[in-house]
């Protein structure tokens, strides 16, 4: 069963096989808009999207790898052939997010994770938010991190590359705001996913910091970017909204 909430909307969203993408990939299906799955993995991603059929929504997977412009530039063009010649919602939430020492990482680890976490992007942006504003409408939203708030030991490439992506949040909501595309980020919190798995206990660890003292499931991180994609947000532009259990509030 869909909600109205999303009727008509075709949303296209990156990362999208696995954790908090194939979450919102769900959550946005689930609320009626006609989901684009975009990731690396085509078993995985066929396995989404056979999932959000399965619960009577609609999906398509389209593969990419966002490893540089041209492939965000091949799958925004895809995209919108998939969704009729339209992408009325863009959810960025493809990244990576290497955790190491600064004198640790290498030129080409530093140029795979900014090519992914900003690159890839800044380039979907580009190809996809001059058709929202000359519509009138669409949506974009961000996934970052609390990480980009403040420093943290061993998160200076990650981090920094989320901070980016804050700040470009900011300037495409200048950019395209006026012309009704509204542009926000979620501040993402320790989340409990198959890619975070490997963090142990360290990940319970760096929830503890929080009031709310827990990881967060995916579902929770994609209801924040349901309301974010709705007009339950209408009047909402530039933001970074922390979903991260209040730990940079405290």
């Amino acid at each position: 069963m869909t909600s109205p909430l999303l009727n008509g909307s075709v949303a296209l969203v990156t990362g999208a096989t696995s954790g908090i993408g194939a979450a919102t990939a769900a959550t946005l299906a689930e609320h009626g808009a006609h989901v684009l799955v975009a990731g690396r993995n085509t078993a995985r991603g066929e396995d989404t999207v056979a999932a959000i059929r399965a619960r009577g929504g609609r999906a398509d997977f389209l593969p990419a790898d966002l490893s540089n412009a041209a492939s965000a530039q091949s799958l925004a063009r895809r995209a919108r052939q998939a969704g009729g010649g339209r992408v009325d919602i863009l959810v960025n939430n493809a990244g990576a997010y290497p955790f190491r020492p600064t004198h640790e990482v290498t030129e080409e680890e530093f140029d795979a994770v900014y090519d992914l976490n900003v690159k890839a992007k800044f380039f979907l942006v580009a190809e996809l938010a001059p058709a929202m504003a000359a519509r009138g409408e669409g949506v974009i939203v961000n996934i970052s991190t609390q990480v980009a708030s403040y420093g943290v030991p061993g998160m200076s490439l990650y981090g920094s590359s989320k901070a980016a992506v804050n700040l470009l949040t900011k300037a495409w909501a200048a950019e395209y705001g006026p012309h009704g595309v509204r542009v926000n980020a979620v501040g993402v919190g320790p989340t409990r996913t198959e890619g975070t798995v490997l963090m142990g206990e360290d990940l319970d660890a760096l929830a503890a910091q929080a009031p709310v003292g827990r990881p967060a499931t995916p579902e929770e991180i994609a209801s924040a970017v349901l309301y974010l994609a709705s007009d339950a947000a209408s009047f909402v532009q530039g933001v970074l909204l922390p979903v991260d259990g209040g730990r940079t509030a405290v």
